[in-house]
């Protein structure tokens, strides 16, 4: 038994106790083939839209059955109107729950292919409460200020964090480049982020092994984009690796 045991031990040693990381940026946590679909709504223009909003409106008062006497006409009158420019109403108004279901899936659907790997990515730590059994958590969101002065991201684009090693956030949005296990593992808290509670909404889990932190003077340069997340990276990649680096 104990030679067979070496045995399987041997031919399971051969490769590395470690995936090698893939280096990605935040457009490859997407999941392509459910971005492309028909969006109607994205022709009209602002008049358009609200001229819409009171096709709805008149209508419901019409349903709901204490219209005034001008609330037909008015209806008939805006229909028209927005015929007189190819746009038919109440088609669009029948598709607004299959748009809607369609933008849903394409900003929640992740990259099924990133599933389950050892991936690095660059980005901006919001720190959150510790998760039920106590673990250290945080999000990962690809440009400051998303979640506090501007609104959080779509879910694909929005990393669950459980640290170890110590290491935490000093602050909202410090810019960090982490390597870990990603997983899609689809999650929704409330959370008080600067003003009030914010809907973090994430299509990501990350298990993070490894972490690469910033002075004060590259944060001060650094701008908010994805390209810089994607320098960080590369950076990251090619600098030495420990189990936590602090600069």
């Amino acid at each position: 038994m104990r030679h067979i045991l070496s045995t399987i031990v041997v031919v399971l040693g051969v490769g590395p106790l470690h995936a090698e990381p893939t280096p990605i940026d935040w457009p490859d946590l997407i999941d392509q083939s459910v971005q492309s679909y028909e969006d109607p709504f994205l022709d009209l223009d602002y008049e358009q839209v609200d001229d819409l909003r009171r096709v709805v409106t008149l209508q419901a008062e019409l349903d709901g059955g204490k219209p005034s006497p001008e609330t037909g006409t008015q209806l008939e009158k805006v229909k028209a109107e927005l015929s007189a420019q190819g746009i038919d109403a109440d088609w669009l108004i029948s598709q607004r729950g299959i748009v809607a279901e369609r933008r849903e899936l394409a900003s929640a659907a992740g990259n099924v292919a990133l599933d389950g790997e050892t991936i690095t990515l660059g980005g901006f730590a919001i720190p959150a409460p510790p998760d039920e059994d106590g673990s250290a958590m945080a999000y990962l969101v690809p440009e400051r200020g998303m979640c506090s002065h501007v609104p959080p991201p779509p879910p694909n684009q929005m990393v669950r964090l459980r640290l170890s090693d110590g290491w935490a956030p000093a602050r909202i949005h410090e810019p960090i480049v982490l390597t870990g296990r990603i997983n899609i593992d689809p999650s929704d808290r409330q959370m008080m982020v600067v003003d009030g509670f914010i809907s973090m909404n994430a299509t990501f889990s990350m298990d993070v092994h490894e972490v690469q932190t910033f002075g004060q003077s590259d944060k001060a340069e650094a701008p908010a984009t994805n390209d810089w997340a994607k320098s960080l990276a590369d950076g990251f990649q090619t600098g030495a690796k420990s189990g936590v680096t602090a600069q």
